[in-house]
């Protein structure tokens, strides 16, 4: 597996590649060529994975920074509208004064400027915003459209930093820790590790669309019960025989989906700590591989990186609010402490509360946009993962990937049926919510 740093040594390479069709005349637009854009959303990939942050979290970092550079595209493609009116709380950034400005650098200097703000590797962002400002010099980039670019780009995102303030994630952060329940069947700190849970007050975010944090709330949860011919107790023996007869490509559709940034491996004594994407960092990833698939426009893919990480963000807020209302016993602390005391699941169990799966949700959720966005039937491979030992995976539609997403942790031995069917139905609540609501397109 690739260092982090040799990962992004790499990225700055391609990055640089990828300006190669920049004319060293200054005439020569970036426009047509969103790929300053993708590099910038890898680079924070990277940043996300170095510094660890939750799922919720990263989700949004993602949204904010994509907001950003929405918001300095809009200001080129007449088609598109601002986001302001269609996300709450919303004004939109001011119009750029200067008439020579290059949106596509403008757009990824947003998105970078506006990701630094959130995340503590500053450097890391810092250092590859600096290596591309010195590419497009090197080949010969107007200074004053540079600097013009630069400029706009940095006052959208601190128009969205500063939006980002009333969040409520302040508050949400420095409220007190989750208190386990001393109750049968409510969901309790899992091996290896026995993580606190993480941010139970994630349903105090404001969203950005929904009108409250339970409005797409799935059915009750699946009602405990440690008697044998109960429902509960079918659905936990049914976790227990699909993880003891997995084959070998379910095996590696766990894996491939796994994405747990919490992820040790236990070596006697000593714990080691495995860097792995998010759950949402994947979808991201796979919005900007369905951009460069489809040869896509700067407008059309920030337009898919503002709907697919605001699609995530009110996902994480749906999901979440159920999570710590049903506040259900995982699959692992059920299936040891009342059928089988030695088993353990093919991954490690996320700290959190079981129902719904949060795979199912956002992957639903980010299928609709993308779907929406890109065509059903749209063929691609999924390469996401190259960098974590994963071997790439064909798709025939992000139908099709949400589906494997949310069966993975089945498979996984993470979650019950009903978590993973009513998690793929509340994602698509939302992701159809999200349509209806920001109708950006003129």
């Amino acid at each position: 597996m690739l260092s982090y740093k040799s990962s992004f040594t790499l990225l700055v390479a391609l990055c640089l590649i990828a300006c190669g069709n920049l004319s060293k005349k200054a005439t020569k637009p970036l426009l047509p060529d969103p790929e300053l854009l993708h590099e910038a959303t890898l680079a924070l990939e990277n940043v996300l994975v170095n510094d660890i942050f939750t799922p919720p979290v990263a989700s949004r970092i993602y949204a904010y920074s994509s907001i950003a550079a929405y918001e300095v595209v809009v200001n080129e493609d007449t088609t598109l509208q601002t986001l302001a009116g269609r996300i709450h709380d919303f004004n939109q950034p001011s119009k750029p004064k200067e008439n020579e400005i290059d949106f596509g650098v403008a757009a990824s200097i947003a998105y970078l400027h506006t990701a630094k703000a959130f995340i503590y590797s500053e450097a890391l962002i810092q250092n590859f915003s600096k290596t591309i400002l010195e590419e497009l010099q090197l080949r010969g980039m107007d200074e004053e459209k540079l600097s013009a670019s630069v400029k706009y780009g940095e006052l959208v995102a601190e128009h969205v930093i500063a939006y980002s303030k009333a969040d409520n994630y302040a508050l949400v952060k420095s409220m007190p820790r989750y208190t386990v329940k001393k109750q049968v069947g409510k969901w309790s700190p899992t091996p290896p590790d026995f993580m606190d849970a993480v941010e139970p007050n994630w349903r105090k975010m404001r969203p950005f669309t929904l009108d409250s944090a339970s409005q797409f709330a799935p059915p009750r949860a699946p009602i405990f019960s440690t008697d044998k011919q109960s429902d509960f107790y079918k659905l936990a023996k049914n976790v227990l025989e699909v993880s003891k007869n997995l084959s070998s490509e379910q095996i590696a559709i766990a894996n491939f989906w796994d994405c747990n940034p919490f992820a040790t491996r236990h070596e006697g004594h000593v714990m080691v700590g495995i860097k792995k994407i998010s759950p949402g960092a994947h979808w991201i990833g796979i919005a900007r591989t369905a951009a460069r698939t489809s040869k896509a426009t700067l407008s059309k893919a920030a337009e898919a990186y503002a709907l697919v990480s605001i699609a995530l963000f009110d996902s994480f807020i749906s999901c979440w609010d159920e999570k710590y209302r049903s506040e259900l016993i995982r699959p692992e602390t059920y299936i040891n402490s009342y059928i089988d005391t030695k088993w353990k699941p093919l991954l490690s169990t996320p700290p959190f509360p079981e129902y719904t799966s949060g795979h199912s949700v956002i992957s639903a959720s980010s299928a609709q946009i993308l779907t929406h966005l890109f065509g059903d039937n749209f063929s691609y491979i999924d390469s996401v993962e190259v960098d974590y030992e994963l071997p790439p995976k064909s798709f025939q539609s992000f139908t099709q990937a949400a589906d494997e997403a949310g069966i993975s942790r089945l498979y996984g031995g993470i979650h019950y049926r009903p978590a993973i069917e009513n998690g793929k139905a509340q994602g698509r609540a939302v992701g159809q919510w999200v349509l209806q609501k920001i109708k950006i397109r003129k």
